[in-house]
């Protein structure tokens, strides 16, 4: 299974895009999902995306998948981004542990459930 077809990869991308469609284009805001969705669904996809790249282009190809080190780079990567680094130059982020509670969850779930050998 590529990682494209993987429900708990194309849930999260869609989770997300529906968002921000509500968000942007109907202009609804609901509290708790403007707030945290977003995060949540964040690394399923960032990391499902990066890992399907990597797939077409290692030599292990179908079998190639993150170690635990290589997953929490991209965890910490992502949570230094966008809850210190830029919230210290930008009014635009706001800097929240809870993002980062979400993007821990969203990363357990990518590592759980989409971090597997394809099968053939």
């Amino acid at each position: 299974m590529t990682v494209f077809n993987n429900p708990f990869f194309w849930i999260p991308a869609l989770l997300f895009a529906v968002n921000q469609f509500i968000e942007r284009i109907l202009a609804i805001y609901i509290p708790w999902v403007h707030a945290y969705l977003d995060d949540l669904m964040a690394m399923p996809v960032i990391l499902g995306i990066t890992l399907q790249v990597y797939r077409w282009i290692h030599p292990q190809k179908d079998a190639f998948v993150f170690s635990k080190v290589q997953t929490f780079v991209g965890f910490a990567y992502i949570s230094f981004i966008f809850e210190w680094f830029l919230p210290r130059f930008s009014t635009t982020y706001t800097a929240d542990v809870w993002d980062v509670l979400c993007y821990a969850l969203g990363t357990l779930i990518f590592y759980i459930f989409i971090n597997k050998p394809q099968e053939k």
